[in-house]
C-alpha cells in the first residue's frame, strides 16, 4: 500500500507540475509587477492561512534573508508572524480583519499585496485584497482549484488547476520559489 500510495502521489504531483507550464504568462507577469514594486521603493506584504501562512513566511525570509544568493535584502513583510498585532486585531475586529488591518497600517501606494489562498475563499484575504486595491497596492493571489472568489477581487490572480490543497502548496512553493529567484536577480546592490 505505501509504494502505491507513493507512486499515486507522486504521479499526481508530475501531471500537475506539466500543467503549470500553462501558467507562464500569469507568472511571468506576476514576477514583474512585484519586480516594478521593489524597483520603485515599494515593498511586498503577503499572507495566507495555515500552510499557506508557512508559505508567506518562507516568501518573506527568501526575500530579506536571500534564495541562492548573497545580494540586498528585499523588503517582503509576512502579515502572519506578529502574534499581538494577529491576536489584537482578531479579538477586537475579528479574524477576517487580521491581514487587512495590517495592510492598512502597513501597504501604501506602489506596494504590492500577495494573498495566498487554496481554496480562493479566505475571508480574511478577501477583505486584505480589498484594502490593498483600496490603498492603490497591486493585488496578486496564489490560489488553487477554480480561484474563488479571489480570482475575479484580484488584480492579478495565479491558480494552480487542482482540487487537492497537497498538491496544491507544492506547486505554490514552487512559484514562490521561481518568484524569489526572478525578484534576487533584479537585486544590483
Amino acid at each position: 500500500m505505501t509504494s502505491s500510495l507513493f507512486a499515486a502521489s507522486l504521479e499526481a504531483h508530475l501531471e500537475l507540475f506539466a500543467l503549470l507550464r500553462t501558467l507562464a504568462p500569469q507568472v511571468e507577469d506576476a514576477a514583474r509587477h512585484m519586480g516594478d514594486a521593489l524597483s520603485g521603493g515599494g515593498k511586498i506584504l503577503v499572507a495566507g492561512n495555515g500552510g499557506s501562512a508557512a508559505d508567506a513566511q518562507h516568501f518573506a525570509a527568501e526575500l530579506v534573508g536571500r534564495f541562492q544568493r548573497n545580494r540586498c535584502a528585499l523588503p517582503c513583510i509576512a502579515l502572519t508572524t506578529d502574534t499581538s498585532n494577529l491576536t489584537a486585531i482578531g479579538n477586537d475586529f475579528g479574524f477576517r480583519e487580521v491581514f487587512s488591518r495590517q495592510v492598512e497600517a502597513l501597504g501604501r501606494h506602489g506596494d504590492v499585496f500577495v494573498g495566498i489562498s487554496t481554496s480562493g475563499h479566505s475571508e480574511n484575504i478577501v477583505s486584505a485584497v480589498r484594502e490593498a486595491r483600496g490603498q492603490g497596492m497591486f493585488s496578486l493571489a496564489l490560489l488553487g482549484r477554480d480561484g474563488g472568489v479571489l480570482a475575479s477581487l484580484a488584480d492579478m490572480a495565479v491558480v494552480v488547476p487542482h482540487q487537492v490543497t497537497a498538491r496544491i502548496q507544492e506547486a505554490h512553493i514552487f512559484l514562490l520559489h521561481h518568484w524569489a529567484d526572478c525578484l534576487e536577480r533584479t537585486c544590483t546592490s
